[in-house]
């Protein structure tokens, strides 16, 4: 046997232990199922509370950079702080993990949609205008849509963000795949610790990707636009 193959045989079973995986695989599909929903509801909570601060930058524009400066210093602040600090309201509840990883949410989400619509072309506000839109019909039908691609890209951040700190709930015992690390950790017990950071890993991918999907379905013109430009392109 090769000097190569002996050192896979020896490292193998160190990281990966097949019969472990498959005598817990319910416990595995439980903590993945718990760390999407953590995932999931930080980041819709974030949504409903970034997107009426971004609508109220915009219009006050004297706002926006106090909700910068609050939702950055929520940004900044460590995670196990924040426990600290709500422990004594909310206990180990999953209330106490989502709290913290909907603030760290809302920085990105309302500097992309603040973004995304300060994009919208004053032509295409000037237009909405005269064809007697009101404000919040101008916002509703034609600003929020074409801000779209930003505030999209906002919340893949988010996402992508939020599926790695759900780990750091763990220590609350909360955390999904983070009480699969913690547990692989705590028991010098690696196969756990892999389990949890390849599941983390495709879930970052998979999420990435369905968002990226969920932007094209919502955006079919600027797939037009693309295809127009492409075609304008190869004319000259």
């Amino acid at each position: 046997m090769t000097p190569l193959l002996v050192l896979a045989e020896d490292i193998g079973p160190k990281w990966l232990d097949w019969p472990w995986v498959q005598d817990h695989t319910a416990e595995i599909r439980e903590r993945l199922v718990e760390h999407i929903e953590l995932t999931v509801l930080a980041v819709l909570f974030g949504l409903l509370i970034a997107l009426p601060l971004a609508l109220l930058s915009v219009r006050y524009r004297r706002l926006y950079g106090p909700v910068l400066a609050i939702t950055g210093v929520l940004y900044t602040i460590p995670s196990l702080a924040l426990f600290a600090m709500l422990l004594p309201l909310t206990g180990l509840s999953r209330t106490t993990a989502l709290i913290p990883l909907t603030a760290y949410t809302l920085l990105i989400l309302v500097r992309n949609t603040v973004t995304g619509l300060d994009g919208v072309p004053a032509d295409v506000k000037e237009a909405a205008v005269g064809m007697g839109y009101a404000r919040s019909r101008q916002i509703m039908r034609v600003e929020l849509p074409l801000a779209l691609p930003a505030i999209i890209a906002g919340v893949r951040i988010a996402t992508v963000t939020t599926i790695g700190l759900v780990t750091v709930t763990a220590l609350i015992g909360q955390g999904g795949l983070g009480a699969l690390m913690l547990d692989g950790l705590q028991r010098d017990f690696r196969t756990p610790l892999t389990v949890g950071i390849v599941l983390s890993l495709v879930l970052a991918v998979v999420a990435d990707v369905l968002l990226v999907l969920a932007q094209r379905l919502a955006t079919p013109w600027q797939r037009a636009h693309k295809r127009r430009r492409r075609q304008r392109e190869v004319a000259t």
